[in-house]
């Protein structure tokens, strides 16, 4: 572990290969493609925040808490059970998510375009290398070991791979597993999809799985166990020039998280506290109590719905 006044802690690296990098605590990776879809925080239960498609069909559930802290699925209508879901642990790259979730968008545009169901519903296609094309096209190789009934393709440096289980039926069974890492709660990440779920969408995941292209962590959110398996290069700070400096970015989840309970404990403050005043104050206690914790120093009140760093699960495997 980093000593707190370490000061190479929380210096930013460029961590390659991606799906070794593990999650930074806050999946705006993943939600950037759902940026302007319906956002629902949510105080009770362990989702968290729901972010949907307009039609609430597809359903994005971040369960900041859990050890599988993504789950995605789609169905034929808002009140239909789903027809195929998707699974991301706690160690799962939120990169890797915005594949999926990416993916999905383009699918939903298109239907609202063509006035049809979507190809988020179509289901797998046969063969099974149409899933796994974008993993051979990058090298990764199939494995000959493996068991009967399944299909292995193991990437170059064998940390990471994709396992398809051809066995046994039903429509709710997990029948593709994308993993990386070593085994091991902080070290493995695991991203599953049932059986009916389109082939296309996990070729999309795989396929920002085997880009080679680094991604940004903060040195301490890097698990120590996996630090001879990746190259992390100190990310160097440039001049950013003033025109684009000035141009606004759009809110991220947690923007629009940290404004709400701001607002909430202006709110409070100009009048009798009701239950929503209370919870707003709460969840800026929280937020100032967590920042002073890791600098020392006082803090602006922050969202406590996306953590900064990798929750403690409920449960584990």
């Amino acid at each position: 572990m980093y000593a707190p006044d370490d000061p190479t802690r929380y210096q930013e690296v460029l961590v390659s290969p991606m799906y070794l990098a593990g999650s930074n605590g806050t999946g705006e990776a993943g939600f950037a493609p759902v940026a302007h879809w319906p956002h629902q925080y949510l105080d009770e239960g362990p989702c968290q925040l729901l972010v949907t498609s307009p039609d609430q069909r597809i359903r994005i559930g971040w369960f900041g808490d859990d050890f599988e802290l993504w789950k995605i699925s789609a169905a034929e209508d808002a009140f239909s059970a789903p027809r195929w879901t998707a699974t991301f642990n706690h160690v799962t790259p939120a990169e890797m998510v915005a594949g999926l979730t990416a993916a999905l968008v383009q699918d939903y545009d298109e239907a609202i375009a063509s006035d049809t169901p979507g190809r988020f519903l179509t289901g797998p296609t046969v063969p099974w290398r149409d899933t796994v094309r974008p993993l051979t096209d990058a090298g990764w190789n199939l494995d000959g070991g493996a068991e009967l009934g399944t299909v292995e393709i193991i990437a170059p440096d064998d940390q990471a791979g994709i396992l398809i289980d051809r066995r046994g039926y039903g429509s709710d069974r997990t029948t593709v597993e994308l993993w990386a890492g070593p085994p091991g709660w902080g070290t493995r990440a695991e991203a599953t999809f049932t059986a009916r779920t389109p082939s296309h969408l996990i070729a999309a995941t795989a396929a920002v799985t085997a880009k080679s292209t680094p991604v940004v962590r903060e040195r301490h959110q890097v698990d120590r166990r996996m630090q001879h398996l990746v190259t992390m290069t100190p990310v160097v700070a440039s001049a950013t020039p003033i025109a684009e400096a000035q141009v606004p970015r759009a809110p991220t989840p947690l923007d629009v998280r940290r404004t709400a309970v701001t607002q909430a404990v202006h709110r409070a403050a100009r009048g009798p506290q009701t239950a929503a005043d209370l919870r707003g104050m709460a969840a800026q206690s929280r937020s100032t109590g967590a920042a002073q914790k890791r600098t020392g120093h006082p803090a602006p009140a922050t969202s406590d719905r996306l953590p900064a760093s990798s929750p403690t699960p409920r449960r584990g495997r």
